[in-house]
């Protein structure tokens, strides 16, 4: 039980810190002098790797941290759709001899479709909409090409360059696509699953 316990509380409470924080717990342990990954690759016999001005790990660390910061999020809504499965039919299943995993594919992921897709509407909104905060904490020159978003665009266009009316289009641009997306996994949700979020 303790274990469990642990488990579940590294994964929810990166969602609830600032993604502040969240960056200089990156920044902790990535740095090249003490940070705690460098400083096991080179008890490792390894040589230490600048991750934060490396163009190629800018990405995997910015989708690790994004998993890492969310996971706990989306696992609490899906273990709340979980629990309110009927425990009947998987007890039902388990004298019917059906395994594990074909009770995960034949109960558990039908009665939780409708929230497995809300939560893929919700998040195909987003699509467009990197997380502005971490790419600018995480931002320097050295990973300029790699990391540049179309918030950190508007942000140079409207606060660097003074020029609001082109930084606020492309910004209700933006917003366009991402309705657009909810849109049609909207539609398309309801035609296939009967569950939409209008």
């Amino acid at each position: 039980m303790g274990y469990r316990r642990i488990v579940q509380t590294a994964s929810y409470l990166p969602h609830f810190i600032s993604t502040v924080v969240m960056v200089g717990i990156l920044v902790n342990f990535f740095t090249i002098n003490n940070g705690i990954v460098n400083n096991i690759i080179e008890k490792l016999g390894g040589e230490r790797i600048n991750f934060l001005i490396n163009p190629r790990w800018f990405r995997t660390l910015y989708v690790g941290s994004s998993i890492w910061q969310n996971f706990g999020f989306s696992s609490i809504i899906y273990i709340a759709a979980i629990t309110g499965i009927d425990p009947g039919l998987y007890e039902a299943a388990k004298i019917d001899g059906i395994t594990k995993l074909k009770q995960v594919f034949y109960i558990t992921i039908p009665l939780i479709a409708s929230t497995i897709m809300v939560l893929f509407i919700l998040q195909l909104g987003r699509i467009m909409s990197v997380g502005f905060e971490k790419v600018f904490l995480m931002y320097s020159s050295a990973v300029y090409e790699t990391a540049d978003v179309i918030s950190t665009y508007i942000y140079r266009q409207g606060i660097e360059s003074s020029n609001y009316s082109f930084a606020t289009a492309i910004g209700l641009f933006n917003s366009l696509i991402n309705f657009a997306f909810v849109y049609a996994a909207n539609r398309i949700s309801r035609a296939t699953t009967q569950t939409s979020l209008w």
